[in-house]
């Protein structure tokens, strides 16, 4: 499905076409990622009654337009593709660099339309390394194969066994390093620093968070080394309504490593939202 706004935006519907009439669940992706890592949430939600639009963001794989230089400006092209979507009640899903867009889409767009906002894996500030950063820059395959490192628990970090391989031919490390490969390929090298070059400059988490009216769900990883969970505490705390589920055992790709763990809160949260919402 194509959003037909400036930039075109893709919006995976999880295997159903969208009905705006339904609860929608938007899915925002992180940093050198796409719609595919909501591949089995996006899915399941959208064949239990609710429409599904899993973004493509600006600038990643089949979006058009370069990627965004700042957080505000994805929020504001995201805004913008949802008018011409048509629908009128979401819940906004955000994973790493893609939950700060969901804080900042949280307040544009307002508690009658927004019934709920799902951070995962998130942090306020999400700071980048210097180091990191400049390899964003000069170095892109080499930064991407350690990001691709510290994105994924111990638990998984052996290659021969599961759960990195939970089943024949699928790894869970590998497919992930792909995946940015394939956007640095068709989008450009320059994808991955203009992506943690806007975490690293964002500045409004903690006021985003402050106003908004709708409950908030916090999904974390206890093994996350991108982003810890003590770094989501600034967000949890400034929250009106904050309920945080926290995964054991799990990294930062924790829609993958721990795909029922988030299916299960996620699926929990939005029914008690939007019932909240109806009442």
């Amino acid at each position: 499905m194509d959003l037909v706004e400036t930039p075109r935006l893709y919006a995976y519907t999880g295997g159903k076409p969208f009905d705006a009439t339904l609860p929608t669940i938007v899915f925002l992706h992180g940093g050198e990622h796409d719609h595919s890592v909501w591949i089995l949430q996006s899915r399941y939600m959208a064949h239990h009654g609710y429409g599904v639009l899993a973004l493509d963001l600006p600038g990643h794989m089949r979006s058009a337009g370069p990627a965004l230089a700042t957080i505000e400006s994805m929020a504001e092209h995201i805004a913008a593709a949802l008018k011409a979507s048509g629908t009128e009640r979401l819940i906004l899903v955000g994973h790493s660099m893609g939950s700060l867009v969901a804080l900042e889409l949280g307040t544009m767009l307002g508690d009658k339309k927004v019934q709920g906002v799902v951070l995962i894996a998130t942090a306020f500030p999400m700071h980048v390394s210097d180091a990191l950063l400049s390899a964003t820059k000069s170095s892109p395959t080499q930064a991407m194969e350690m990001i691709n490192v510290w994105s994924h628990s111990a638990s998984i970090m052996a290659f021969d066994r599961k759960p990195s391989n939970p089943g024949p031919g699928f790894s869970n490390v590998w497919s992930n390093l792909r995946l940015m490969q394939r956007i640095a390929q068709r989008n450009g090298s320059d994808v991955l620093h203009a992506d943690f070059a806007a975490c690293n400059a964002y500045q409004r988490g903690a006021q985003a968070v402050a106003a908004l009216t709708c409950p908030a769900l916090f999904i974390l990883a206890a093994s996350d080394s991108m982003t810890p969970t003590r770094a989501a505490q600034p967000l949890i705390d400034a929250c009106k309504d904050a309920t945080v589920v926290t995964l054991p055992g799990t990294g930062h790709s924790l829609m993958a490593e721990s795909p029922d763990g988030v299916r299960e809160a996620l699926q929990r949260f939005a029914a008690r939202a939007f019932e909240r919402a109806a009442a």
